[in-house]
């Protein structure tokens, strides 16, 4: 019942006043939140599990609460053997554009659907006894072949596992040395033959790619500065997005930065401490102001400690 979705259903009875509306109780009482002054003459309420025949095809429902509104509900023709999956299996992007599916998918799946894993899982659990040959998400391309490898890697999201190993770096910098440790660290993996080094300028980049790196890769390493007794406002909301989306069973390591009162580090544990599965690395870089050799050998044992 997003707007994004449902907006037309009002011009499309005003267009077959006698339509039958399938959907669900909750469904309907979205309808009549969002459309008051629409009036149904004909309606199906539909309950889990399910079914309608149209005749050559039959309709399976099967409801998905929280993937990601409560009223969602997936529908599977038994027929064609398609599911109509709503949200799940959505991307960004056009639909004609030459691209990896992987990328917009993620980026699409944790910043939409990230907090629901539990219900992606308990979607997925049921998707499973049923013959599925095609998946028709609501955003992004019909998917036809392969589908293991889709139905996998929402596995991985949903279940918050590690997709890709190797390690990522988000960083925020006010005059360029927390940068310069952030990308000496990067440096140090790479020659340590890390097999993926991320980095990303988060007061410069895409925050949403960020947030899909953090979920992407089982190590992340936070680079601050202390500010106002706090930590940078981006690197505040960064973290804030990764927790909001139930960001779990992960290692992270810290580099802080303080001219005077150096908090970054105390902070950023603080705001971690109900989130479930988080392995904090022994090497805390602490930084005064500028990188000194001091931390250079800190930043060094901060790479040992993540190629382990």
């Amino acid at each position: 019942m997003e707007p994004d979705h449902s907006a037309n259903i009002d011009k499309f009875i005003a267009e077959f006043p006698d339509a039958a509306v399938v959907g669900n109780a909750k469904t309907f009482a979205m309808i009549k939140a969002f459309f008051p002054d629409l009036e149904l003459k004909n309606t199906l309420t539909v309950k889990d599990g399910e079914t309608l025949s149209l005749g050559a095809h039959t309709l399976n429902f099967v409801f998905a609460p929280m993937v990601h509104w409560p009223e969602v509900m997936v529908t599977y023709d038994s027929t064609d053997k398609v599911l109509f999956s709503a949200d799940g299996f959505g991307k960004f992007g056009a639909l004609d554009a030459d691209e990896d599916w992987a990328c917009e998918a993620r980026r699409y799946y944790f910043g939409i659907v990230g907090k629901y894993g539990v219900q992606v899982q308990t979607l997925l659990k049921k998707a499973a006894a049923l013959d599925i040959q095609t998946i028709c998400p609501l955003h992004g391309p019909i998917l036809s072949e392969n589908l293991s490898y889709y139905l996998d890697l929402y596995n991985t999201w949903s279940s918050y596992g590690v997709e890709s190993d190797g390690v990522f770096i988000a960083y925020t910098s006010v005059y360029g040395n927390t940068k310069k440790a952030a990308e000496l660290l990067k440096d140090k993996l790479l020659e340590k033959g890390c097999p993926k080094v991320a980095i990303a300028d988060l007061a410069r980049e895409d925050m949403a790619e960020s947030v899909e790196d953090g979920f992407r890769y089982g190590k992340l390493v936070l680079a601050t500065t202390t500010y106002n007794g706090e930590i940078f406002p981006f690197m505040n909301q960064y973290i804030d997005w990764l927790i909001e989306r139930n960001y779990q069973n992960r290692t992270i390591g810290i580099i802080e930065n303080g001219t005077w009162a150096a908090t970054a580090a105390k902070y950023i544990k603080n705001k971690f401490e109900k989130s479930k599965n988080i392995t904090w690395l022994d090497t805390t870089v602490s930084i005064k102001s500028a990188v000194k050799p001091e931390n250079i050998a800190q930043i060094e044992a901060l790479a040992d400690e993540l190629m382990k």
